[in-house]
């Protein structure tokens, strides 16, 4: 039960979801001032940080399971001084957005996906149009990316929710079938766990304390995300770049694990950088030294084939170019990348 307990805590504890479909509405795929409305006319809640003068860029930003499209808030609010317009919607099952407690599937939050990104193209013709996805969201993006659906300029994956199947212990997966079975709909809440998704006390209560933030989570909500996650661990042996995939050291919703294992499977592309930070938890953009993780995002931007400002993409390869099993660490971090927390 604590397996199940743990993999409902992907952002602070998952969600109360089940696999219901979305009714469609009325009107067909589009960008309003506070909705992007998808294929199927249903009305996702965006949020945007976007510069004075025309944007530099754009980043098309998805939120983690729990969470909705204020999650980017910093984010957002940092890389538009710079001159980088950020949108953010709230998925299916999330937030503000339609079905709000119950768990969209798999194909619908990849198909809104590639109709937003398509959107803010023709909204921005000619400005590059980068991706940036946090657990749930990077899974989502990983899988659209790889499927060649759809392509971003540059894709950011920020603690990717790849935990799937195949590197969960048998226990926890017979646990997981089991519960799914017997007890479908009951709600677990990951209290007394003693998990933290950061380091950053207060993001953490302001989380707990927001209500559009889902707290519980039914076990076939699990074993949706489960399923996303799995998918997403396959998908990561077709990613291509440019693409900056970001994990902390200390992060305990996706573990070491897991991480290391599909990082192992990434192609031998140049253009697919890895940095991990020492002093980060699971939610990077919003721990303590959340403004290194910031600066390290706005230079991959603007400048992806340049070392990253805080050396976190110089810590450690996790894999060979083959991409096979293989972790060599350095025995000094960067110096830049455990300074400067962010408070």
């Amino acid at each position: 039960m604590r397996a199940l307990l743990l993999l409902s805590l992907l952002l602070l504890g998952a969600c109360t979801t089940s696999n219901i479909p979305m009714l469609p509405g009325p009107e067909g795929p589009g960008l309003a001032d506070e909705a992007f409305v998808a294929e199927d006319g249903a009305q996702l809640p965006l949020h945007r940080w976007t510069p004075p003068t025309p944007p530099r860029a754009i980043v098309l930003a998805l939120h983690g399971m729990n969470d909705y499209g204020r999650a980017f808030a910093t984010l957002g609010r940092f890389l538009a001084q710079r001159g980088v317009a950020t949108y953010a919607y709230d998925q299916r099952g999330f937030g503000g957005a339609p079905g709000r407690n119950w768990w969209p599937g798999t194909e619908p939050l990849v198909r809104d996906f590639g109709t937003a990104l398509d959107l803010l193209r023709r909204r921005h013709p000619g400005t590059p149009v980068h991706c940036l996805g946090e657990s749930m969201g990077a899974a989502v993006i990983i899988l659209a990316l790889a499927r060649q659906e759809t392509r971003c300029a540059s894709a950011v994956l920020s603690a990717p929710a790849v935990w799937g199947k195949q590197v969960m212990p048998a226990v926890q997966r017979a646990a997981l079938a089991l519960a799914e079975a017997v007890a479908p709909d009951m709600v677990l809440t990951g209290a007394g766990l003693r998990i933290r998704a950061s380091d950053n006390i207060a993001a953490l209560r302001a989380l707990q304390a927001d209500p559009m933030v889902l707290k519980g989570a039914r076990v076939d909500a699990i074993a949706g995300l489960v399923e996303l996650m799995t998918d997403a661990f396959d998908a990561t042996a077709e990613l291509r770049g440019p693409a900056l995939w970001l994990y902390g050291k200390n992060d305990q919703i996706i573990a070491q694990r897991p991480t290391l294992a599909a990082l192992r499977r990434l192609p031998p592309d140049p253009q697919i950088r890895i940095a991990r930070y020492p002093l980060g938890y699971h939610l990077l953009t919003r721990d303590l030294d959340s403004a290194v993780v910031a600066h390290d995002i706005a230079s991959w931007l603007f400048h992806p084939g340049a070392p990253l400002p805080s050396g976190a993409d110089r810590v450690e390869s996790p894999r060979t170019e083959a991409g096979q099993a293989s972790a060599a660490t350095t025995e000094t971090e960067p110096v830049s990348a455990t300074r400067g927390r962010a408070r």
